[in-house]
This record gives C-alpha cells, structure tokens and sequence, in this order.
C-alpha cells in the first residue's frame, strides 16, 4: 500500500519523517545559523540564552549536530557551521520567514511567531515554496532575504 495514503498516529508521522534532524535540532541549528549571520562565532551559553533552555541541555543537542557533521565544536570552544549546516540553517531559516510571512498577511497581524514554531517542523520543501509563492502572490512584492 502507498504510504501516502496510510494514517499513522502523530506520533507514527514524527518517526516516519525522513532525514536526520528533529525538530529540536532544526531549532538549534536555526539559531546557530541566525547567529552567525551576525557575529563570528557563537558559544554555548550564547545559544542556550537565546533559545531558553539550560546550558546543558544545549551542550547535547551541539554534540549531535556536531557527530551529524552541521557543526564544528570542542568543548568550551565556539561553535562554526560546516559547509552542511550553512546550507540546512539558511534553508531553516528561510522556511521560518515563508511561514511567518504568509501566517501575517493571512491573519493580518506583524508576528506569528509561537505559531511558526509550531508548525515549521511540519511542512514539506515543496509546500514551504508553494506558501512563498502564494505570499509573493497575495502580499504585493514582499522582498525576501537572499
């Protein structure tokens, strides 16, 4: 039977996901990468601050990106994108942008950002560039970041 019409629980949908990353590493990596943008490396405390979880809790999560080859980290050091992470964290971050801007201009609001965390982890690469078409469509020339 096609998969594709089989129903899983919500649960059953989250371990059928293809890919490696969870929806809390896409979050760390994200922010890794929104970071960078900025600044020239980032550190632990920096990330766990901006993310609100405990040192700790941010430490695990870097040291698996790091052993899936996103990052570069050594303990108590800085935290650089590998080639891998720059690209997964810029798209991270534009599907972010698409959903926040569609959610604004559906609901008429300036953010929508609980609701994007909510369901950014949710949507496929084909949806997220239907969304950003019908948004450039229905918004009247939104620019986006390049």
């Amino acid at each position: 039977m096609d998969k594709a019409n089989e129903f899983y629980t919500f649960k059953g949908y989250q371990t059928s996901r293809e890919g490696e990353l969870t929806p809390a590493m896409e979050d760390y990596l994200e922010m890794i990468y929104r970071l960078l943008r900025n600044q020239a490396v980032v550190r632990i405390g920096e990330l766990s601050d901006h993310l609100h979880v405990k040192p700790s809790s941010a430490s695990k999560i870097v040291q698996t990106l790091k052993e899936l080859d996103y990052i570069e980290y050594e303990k108590y050091g800085y935290i650089l994108l590998t080639e891998k992470g720059q690209e997964e964290g810029a798209y991270l971050l534009y599907r972010h942008e698409v959903l926040e801007r569609f959610l604004c201009l559906l609901n008429n609001t300036s953010t929508e950002l609980e609701q994007v965390e909510n369901l950014e982890h949710f949507v496929n690469r084909l949806t997220v560039e239907n969304l950003r078409r019908l948004t450039d469509r229905l918004g009247g020339g939104l620019t986006w970041p390049s």
